[in-house]
């Protein structure tokens, strides 16, 4: 099942971007979309710019070269071959995210001790190393978001949000199964992990909203993403079964 919900998501999502980036080619150029609709379909004189009107939903297109002179700018056979293949692949990613929902209430299964283990060491190792996989995360993220709106538009940037709201959710359920509280759960640690990504994203997301600078984050996301990280993951550290910690610590 874990399988499963991987390849479902992560299929769902590369596949979805790849379609975006073929139905946004296939639109009229989205900064000059008048020389797009007069370069393919316009008379080749000098004439007042064209209207141009676009749906996703299904995949359409038109040039409004005024006096009633409307034509399609996506053939038949394109809008259905871009609806059908576009209907797919949102059911796979649906799968994927429901599969992925499912596994935030599941079997918590049995509860891992910490036995023998240093906890400071590994809380620290915790909020450091994760520190800095997410700033080298967040930082190639702030080019593939650039990446997915340009050439993938407002889909594009949609899928973005999917995909990197589930990749900071997975790197963080990673570190928290290798260096996360203990004692706990698969269960406890997967939903701590999927909140962190969650809240991750949510800062910097806002942070570039308040800075007026969305769609497009900028590279000072990254630190911000490893410093909120590590506000959460200490939070969690110390909310999680804090009296067993306790005791732990307080062995010779």
């Amino acid at each position: 099942m874990a399988a499963l919900k991987r390849w479902a998501l992560t299929g769902g999502l590369i596949l979805g971007l790849v379609w975006a980036c073929v139905a946004s080619a296939s639109m009229p150029s989205w900064w000059d979309p008048s020389k797009s609709c007069f370069e393919k379909l316009g008379p080749k004189v000098n004439s007042p710019d064209a209207i141009t009107h676009t749906s996703w939903f299904p995949p359409t297109a038109t040039c409004d070269f005024g006096g009633g002179d409307v034509r399609n700018y996506l053939s038949t056979t394109q809008t259905v071959l871009l609806s059908i293949t576009g209907l797919l692949v949102l059911a796979l990613t649906a799968v994927g995210v429901v599969l992925t929902l499912k596994r935030l209430a599941g079997d918590p299964g049995p509860t891992r001790t910490p036995d023998d283990v240093d906890l400071k060491r590994r809380h620290r190792n915790h909020l450091l190393y994760g520190a800095l996989d997410v700033l080298v995360v967040v930082a190639i993220l702030t080019a593939l978001n650039v990446a997915a709106i340009v050439f993938g538009e407002i889909i594009g940037g949609i899928l973005f949000v999917i995909a990197a709201i589930a990749g900071l959710g997975a790197l963080a359920t990673a570190l928290d199964r290798h260096t996360g509280p203990l004692p706990s759960t698969a269960l406890a640690g997967r939903r701590r992990g999927a909140a962190t990504g969650a809240i991750v994203f949510g800062v910097i997301f806002a942070a570039t909203a308040l800075a007026g600078q969305l769609p497009f984050f900028q590279l000072w996301t990254a630190p911000l993403a490893a410093v909120t990280y590590i506000v959460v993951v200490h939070t969690q550290w110390t909310k999680a079964a804090p009296r067993e910690l306790n005791d732990v610590r307080s062995d010779p």
